[in-house]
């Protein structure tokens, strides 16, 4: 079955920068259009950012110029640089495909900014 696994959640204080890491089994990201989402608290999940197969990358207008999506095929790797983090970014953050047919959630990477 295929597996999505999430890293490299913590806390930073405001203007603080996080990579999170997604690692998923069976070429998932070298096959398919691949998202990073994001739940805050008490709110639904929602998409944060995209990327194609052929890298071309689409970002949610809260995030635009602040987080970078980009993959390593190679390493089934998928990852978010996120940069200027704001309290506003606290959440945990899943990996998944851009698709109505999500593969299994992993159990996501919290990242918590506080003031």
């Amino acid at each position: 079955q295929v597996q999505v696994v999430e890293s490299g959640g913590g806390s930073v204080q405001p203007g603080g920068n996080l990579t999170l890491s997604c690692t998923a089994s069976e070429d998932l990201i070298k096959t398919y259009a691949m998202a990073w989402y994001r739940q805050q608290p008490g709110e639904e999940r929602h998409l944060v950012a995209t990327i194609t197969i052929g890298n071309s990358p689409f970002y949610r207008q809260a995030v635009k110029g602040r987080f970078t999506i980009s993959k390593d095929s190679t390493a089934s790797t998928l990852y978010l640089q996120m940069n200027d983090l704001k309290t506003a970014d606290t959440a945990v953050y899943y990996c998944n495909k851009v698709s109505d047919t999500f593969v299994p959630w992993g159990q996501g990477a919290q990242v918590t900014v506080y003031s």
